[in-house]
C-alpha cells in the first residue's frame, strides 16, 4: 500500500493495537501522537519517539486544541466505563473542531452481538448485548455515530506476540475450558492494522467493520494447538461450571457466536494474513526461532 504523506495519526489510548497501527504508519513517514493514562507509559512512549499525552477519566488532555492540531487522522481504542465513553465526555466538541481531518476510527467489539447459541452474525445483525461491557460498548458506537461520520470496527478476540495460547501455556496460566458448542472468533493484531490502514486508504464515513478471522473455534482445541506445537502435554479439560475462572473469564463464555468477516474482504480488499489461530500460532512461535 503506497505510503500518504503529510498525514498525523492521533490515538485515544496508544495501547496493543493502536501500537501496531502506530508503528506501521510511522515507518511510512507519518506522524504519530496519542495517549496513555499513565505518566510512566507516557515517558515510554515519548522515548520511542511518540508525542504523547496523560489521559484518562479523571484527566482530560492539559490542552487538547495543541495536542489534536494537524490530526489528520483520529482513532480511539478506549473503552467505555460506567460513566461512559471518556474520549467523547472530555474532547468530543474537540475532535469535531480539528479542520481537516479525513478519517475517525472507533474500536469496538463483537460482544454487541451477544449470545447468538453458535450462530452466526454480520455488521446488520441485531445488537442484543448479554452484559453491561457489551452494552456500554453499543451506548458508545451510537455516541460516536452521533459526534462523526465514524468507521466503527468490531474486533473479535486479540492475539498477538506476548499475547497467545502459546505464551499462556509457556506461563502456566492455560486452561481448557470444556463447555460444548462454545466458539470464539479471533483477530492477529497485525490483521487489525492492516485494515485499519485500509480504511483510512478508503474511507467510507459510517461504516462498520467486524474485524476477525476466517475460523471461530473452541478455545480449548487453540490450547491444545498451542501445545502440540511447545511439545508440551496439554492441560486436562475442566467443565465449565467447575472451572475456577474471574467474574470477567466467566462472561466471556456468556457469548458464543460465529462472526462474518466479509465486509472487510469486499469492500476494503482485506487479505488476512493469519487467516485462522494455526497460522497465527505458528507465525508467533517461528518468529522467536521456534522455541
Amino acid at each position: 500500500m503506497a505510503a500518504v504523506t503529510a498525514c498525523r495519526l492521533f490515538c485515544f489510548g496508544l495501547g496493543y493495537s493502536a501500537r501496531v497501527l502506530a508503528e506501521r504508519l510511522r515507518a511510512q513517514g507519518w506522524a504519530i501522537a496519542g495517549t496513555a493514562r499513565a505518566p510512566d507509559a507516557v515517558a515510554a512512549l515519548r522515548a520511542a519517539g511518540i508525542e504523547s499525552f496523560l489521559f484518562d477519566r479523571d484527566r482530560p488532555l492539559d490542552d487538547a486544541q495543541v495536542a489534536l492540531a494537524g490530526a489528520t487522522h483520529v482513532l480511539s481504542s478506549v473503552p467505555p466505563d460506567a460513566h461512559g465513553d471518556s474520549v467523547l465526555d472530555h474532547h468530543g466538541r474537540d475532535i469535531s473542531a480539528v479542520d481537516g481531518l479525513q478519517w475517525v476510527g472507533y474500536l469496538s467489539t463483537t460482544g454487541v452481538y451477544g449470545d447468538r447459541d453458535g450462530g452466526w452474525v454480520d455488521e446488520d445483525s441485531a445488537l442484543a448485548p448479554t452484559g453491561d461491557r457489551g452494552r456500554r460498548r453499543v451506548d458508545a458506537e451510537s455516541a460516536w455515530q452521533e459526534l462523526a461520520a465514524v468507521h466503527i470496527f468490531r474486533l473479535a478476540g486479540i492475539y498477538g506476540p506476548g499475547r497467545n495460547a502459546i505464551a499462556s501455556v509457556r506461563a502456566g496460566t492455560a486452561k481448557r475450558i470444556d463447555k460444548s458448542g462454545q466458539v470464539f472468533s479471533r483477530i492477529h493484531v497485525a490483521d487489525i492494522a492492516a485494515v485499519l490502514e485500509a480504511s483510512m486508504t478508503h474511507p467510507n464515513p459510517g461504516r462498520i467493520y467486524n474485524v476477525c478471522d476466517d475460523d471461530p473455534a473452541p478455545p480449548a482445541e487453540v490450547i491444545a494447538y498451542a501445545c502440540d506445537l511447545l511439545g508440551q502435554p496439554s492441560p486436562p479439560l475442566v467443565p465449565f461450571a467447575e472451572a475456577a475462572l474471574s467474574e470477567m473469564g466467566r462472561s466471556f463464555y456468556r457469548d458464543n457466536k460465529r462472526v462474518h468477516n466479509n465486509r472487510i474482504k469486499d469492500e476494503l480488499n482485506i487479505h488476512l494474513t493469519y487467516t485462522d489461530y494455526r497460522v497465527g500460532l505458528r507465525a508467533l512461535l517461528a518468529a522467536e526461532g521456534g522455541r
